[in-house]
């Protein structure tokens, strides 16, 4: 798709040797995603001819190494598509290390560092994975600098990025003070999936789509990311973010920029990303009176949540882009806590034809759409018009549907976190953020973080509160399919 990762064949080149250091590696992302997931692409073959694993956190909470391998077998037995088990296991195993930082003492962590880089021999990337909070951020960057850590390394760091555009620039200066931008990785699960690098090649490997990708042939996006979960007990990270911080701007957003960007010059990093960030300086600034907040009930009886609070758990919105591609096309975003059901579509609504010729009855009920569901495996579906048989003219709905589980062997397929962190060793920023996009996006936010409309309330599993249905008219939702 983009750079060398990309272009070199079907399973790409593997990276340089590297020394991987995991900041916060004794939390919940490390267990679930990524200890799974590195091990996952060693038995893939895909990490490194030579490679290191140190787990860092602040010395209250530091294992010993033998600790951190026993922490690191129970994470990947739990949530590993492969068994910490064999020789893979074992092999895996040997690389894990451990060394403590504190604010002022990254001793024990560079000295790990050390020993890594002998082991290895030659001089190995460093790449580390800042899966901490965020307002560890500046004091992690800060040691890595002053300690000479950082020199030559790569950094992935984690949502959110800031909470508006001075936060966001303010957590850009700290980073770039240690980290120039080509050795940074904003790192969004969300566009690790298979389905969204497949909007590119849909479009642009094509040529049945992209001559009606547009504004005379599309009359509307939508961009559809329920989750059925609740807050799930982390009510101290929600109630100063909220869903909009959380899901829109870091995950449906980005989305939105593959949906609508220009053909690149090359499937370069730099060219996906220019295109990706030029529609985000057509998307004219949220206009509050076209979004609808929501709040689950029970969200205020929840562990540590204000009895008053206002924090939306949902979030739908209109979102404009002033180009000549998509002028006077609506983008509709939709996301939420406690929904009907856990999904990631989009879906594009087709301009009818007439259909005047057809009886009445038919126009009433088109459905013309594309809808591709970025859900791992996923798939890509139209719904058009057809004849029903017999001999009277009726048209029923009628699907064409690709989907990758059905075409492709899955059973070797990468989950969002493992390709990411596989394209941050090769140096590939396709699908990292950049600072000036991230930038950009807090500012068109600006207005409807300024004066946000209050929070609806709506039933857990229900699709949000009742308005979300005049945000978008005269369309309708796609999800729940054929509502």
């Amino acid at each position: 798709m983009t750079s060398s990762s990309r272009t070199a064949g079907k399973h790409g080149p593997r990276p340089e040797d590297h020394v991987v250091v995991l900041f916060g590696a004794t939390g919940d992302l490390a267990r679930r995603k990524l200890l799974p997931g590195l091990f996952h692409l060693a038995r893939a073959g895909l990490m490194p001819a030579g490679y290191r694993v140190i787990g860092s956190a602040p010395a209250a909470g530091a294992l010993s190494t033998e600790e951190f391998r026993k922490h690191a077998r129970e994470a990947v037995a739990e949530f590993g598509t492969s068994k910490p088990e064999g020789p893979a296991w074992d092999e895996f195993e040997r690389v894990l290390s451990f060394g403590a930082a504190d604010p002022g003492d990254t001793g024990p962590l560079a000295a790990a560092v050390r020993e890594a880089e002998q082991a290895l021999g030659g001089r190995p990337r460093r790449l580390f994975h800042l899966a901490v909070p965020p307002k560890a951020f500046p004091s992690v960057v800060a040691e890595l600098g002053s300690s000479g850590l950082a020199e030559g390394g790569r950094i992935i760091v984690e949502k959110p990025f800031g909470t508006d555009l001075p936060t966001a620039r303010a957590l850009d200066e700290t980073i770039h003070a240690v980290f120039d931008e080509s050795r940074v990785f904003r790192i969004d699960h969300f566009l690790g999936k298979e389905s969204v690098d497949n909007i590119l090649a849909l479009r642009f490997a094509n040529g049945l789509f992209e001559p009606v990708w547009n504004r005379d042939h599309i009359s509307h996006v939508q961009i559809d990311v329920p989750e059925r979960l609740t807050i799930e007990g982390r009510a101290g990270f929600f109630e100063g973010t909220g869903t909009f911080r959380d899901m829109v701007v870091t995950h449906l957003f980005q989305i939105l920029g593959f949906v609508a960007m220009e053909p690149p010059a090359a499937l370069t990093a730099r060219a996906l990303r220019t295109e990706k960030d030029k529609v985000f300086l057509s998307m004219r600034p949220l206009d509050p009176r076209h979004a609808v907040r929501g709040q689950y009930e029970g969200y205020r009886a929840e562990p540590g949540v204000d009895p008053r609070s206002d924090t939306e758990t949902f979030v739908a919105l209109r979102v404009d882009i002033d180009n000549w591609r998509w002028a006077g096309v609506p983008f509709y975003l939709r996301s939420g806590k406690a929904l009907a059901e856990g999904r990631h579509v989009v879906t594009l609504g087709f301009r009818e034809p007439a259909l005047r010729m057809f009886p009445d009855e038919v126009a009433e009920d088109t459905t013309n759409e594309l809808v591709i569901d970025f859900d791992d495996p996923g798939s890509i579906a139209v719904r058009f018009l057809a004849k029903e048989p017999g001999p009277e003219m009726t048209l029923g709905d009628a699907r064409m549907v690709f989907a990758y589980s059905d075409c492709f062997n899955t059973a070797h397929a990468l989950e969002g976190y493992e390709r990411l962190i596989l394209d941050a060793m090769l140096g590939d920023q396709s699908l990292f953020t950049s600072s000036d996009g991230i930038e950009r996006l807090w500012e068109a936010s600006g207005p409807l973080l300024e004066n946000p409309p209050p929070a609806e309330p709506y039933a857990r599993g229900a699709w949000g509160p009742d308005s979300v249905h005049r945000l978008i008219e005269p369309y309708r939702w796609h999800l729940p399919e054929g509502g």
